[in-house]
């Protein structure tokens, strides 16, 4: 029977952040029942944790969501390099092995080596897919036009490995937010390019403190309490208007409104490939057991 971990990620307060089931040993499983697994967890994703295909590399891992396999996902690589971290004493530098491609971690130990947090390095540089047009965003989100804020950038399909709606609103609006499902399967099906999905990232900022908030409720996530694939590229989108920077470090705080508060660090930064990204956090541990399949 595999075991697996609950670990919550992008917090150092058990019951904070972003809950996170990792399964281990998940050779045995197959996709079906790993979809199954993920959907009676119901949290935002669980990862299979499988032997590398390249055995320089640390794990071959899967991430599902309650519907549908991921290709990237932040808060997923967090907590599972930190379970991994808590049965691998030696474990400082891991390499991961996910759909949209290789993840570095740093697993940052305190004095008595157990671990503490991870920081992880976007699978891709930022990519750009088009815009959305404001009057989706307050559609889908229950808003008014003036919410949506467009000083900066109109609402933008921006990724790292993980595709999302990426939108400016005011600071007053984030705390209004309500999500309407007709108006999300209007919208995924008007957005092709987004591949079956839609979801969407908003956000307000104080120089370079983020409040933000994250819905998808089309893939079972009403919203989540800390996105790191979301983060990321939002982080290198904002560094993208910036021409004259190099680098820009973020603090994001998500999930205040779930209560569930999060912390992310984000760092975006120039690079032969484009605009590329480091994301990181604390973790805790909450539960273990084992899966009857």
């Amino acid at each position: 029977m595999p075991k697996f971990y609950t670990v919550d990620v992008f917090t150092n307060q058990r019951f904070g952040g972003n809950p996170l089931a990792v399964v281990m040993d998940a050779e045995g499983l197959d996709q079906t029942v790993m979809q199954a697994v993920s959907a009676e967890f119901n949290l935002s994703e669980t990862t299979f944790v499988l032997p590398p295909v390249d055995p320089a590399n640390t794990a071959r891992v899967r991430i599902f969501n309650r519907t549908a396999e991921m290709p990237f996902a932040g808060h997923p690589m967090v907590g599972t390099a930190f379970v991994l971290a808590g049965m691998q004493p030696e474990l400082i530098d891991a390499v991961f092995e996910v759909p949209a491609g290789l993840v570095r971690v740093r697993i940052d130990r305190d004095d008595d080596g157990a671990p503490l947090a991870a920081t992880i390095a976007a699978p891709q540089p930022l990519s750009v897919a088009g815009t959305v047009a404001p009057d989706v965003i307050a559609k889908v989100l229950g808003l008014d036009l003036t919410d949506i804020v467009t000083s900066t950038h109109s609402p933008t399909i921006a990724s790292n490995g993980n595709s999302f709606v990426i939108a400016e609103i005011s600071r007053d609006a984030l705390g209004r937010c309500a999500p309407d499902l007709d108006a999300f399967r209007a919208a995924r099906s008007s957005h092709p390019q987004m591949g079956g999905r839609f979801a969407v990232h908003v956000y307000s900022k104080d120089g370079r403190t983020i409040r933000a908030r994250m819905f998808a409720p089309l893939s079972g996530t009403w919203e989540d309490p800390a996105t790191g694939s979301a983060n990321a590229p939002l982080a290198c989108l904002l560094l993208s208007f910036e021409p004259g920077v190099d680098s820009a470090q973020f603090e994001i705080h998500q999930g205040v409104e779930m209560g569930r508060p999060s912390l992310l660090h984000v760092e975006a930064r120039r690079s032969a490939q484009g605009i590329v990204a480091t994301l990181g956090g604390s973790c805790v541990s909450v539960m273990e057991g084992q899966i009857s399949v």
